[in-house]
């Protein structure tokens, strides 16, 4: 099996009988507020086919913000944004879109807007669906939140599905458990070094996560170990979340 440049993960690949190895990346990167070189160099060493981003720009000239991370990190804008009030998502070439939406959730006075940015992409011979997520400061607000999540995937009628974010809650709480109820978290199921994310120096609690449907075959998912330290810490107050997933194509 073909190894990334840190010998951990499995290069992206398209197998004979149509199956995919697709390397996909969670990342928030607080609005581009920091060293947006040095977060496009994370994004680059990471060499995934999905970035699933939170708190991308919103406000003025925010397409051209996106548009500019994603020719420096040598990927496309897929869908999101503003539009999603925040998530985003961008992928490589070797992706071909199907759909896209994004998705507003319902907004509790005095909170922030939030939302989800979808879509339906294809690999190979196989089609998988993509929701990249922000949840709530609010328990209470989060926890709806992960069920509105849910559906999402539920509606997206792929047979394969990958759900990544900043779920602001750590493993065990009410949100992280209702979507683990029935997704998969990639972190637990395949552990590739360090899982903690946040804050990105000195990191304590795991707070960011790839989730997926099952049938969808974690190779490996962590912290990634291939960007340069020093990109890490400049490049937002999150640590990126990478996992390498194998889906194989229908009989």
């Amino acid at each position: 099996m073909a190894l990334d440049a840190t010998g951990a993960l499995p290069a992206s690949r398209t197998e004979p009988d149509g199956s995919a190895v697709v390397r996909i990346l969670s990342y928030n990167i607080r609005s581009m507020r920091d060293d947006e070189d040095a977060l496009a160099r994370v994004i680059r060493a990471c060499a995934p086919d999905v970035v699933l981003v939170q708190e991308a720009p919103r406000f003025f000239r925010w397409r051209k913000h996106a548009a500019r991370l994603a020719a420096k990190s040598e990927l496309v804008v897929l869908s999101g944004g503003a539009t999603a009030a925040g998530p985003l998502l961008l992928c490589s070439l070797r992706a071909t879109v199907e759909r896209t939406e994004d998705v507003l959730l319902p907004l509790t006075p005095g909170l922030h807007r939030r939302g989800l940015a979808t879509a339906v992409v294809r690999f190979g011979g196989v089609r998988l669906g993509l929701v990249s997520c922000h949840l709530s400061l609010r328990e209470d607000e989060r926890y709806e939140q992960a069920g509105l999540v849910l559906d999402r995937v539920a509606a997206l009628g792929t047979p394969y599905a990958v759900v990544a974010g900043d779920l602001n809650e750590r493993p065990g709480g009410p949100a992280f458990t209702r979507l683990t109820g029935t997704l998969r978290d990639g972190w637990e199921t395949a552990p590739l070094g360090a899982g903690n994310t946040h804050p990105a120096r000195g990191p304590h609690q795991r707070i960011d996560a790839i989730l997926a449907t099952d049938g969808v075959e974690f190779l490996g998912c962590g912290v990634p170990t291939g960007p340069a330290p020093a990109d890490l810490t400049a490049a937002t107050d999150h640590l990126p979340v990478l996992a390498a997933v194998r889906l194989r194509a229908p009989a």
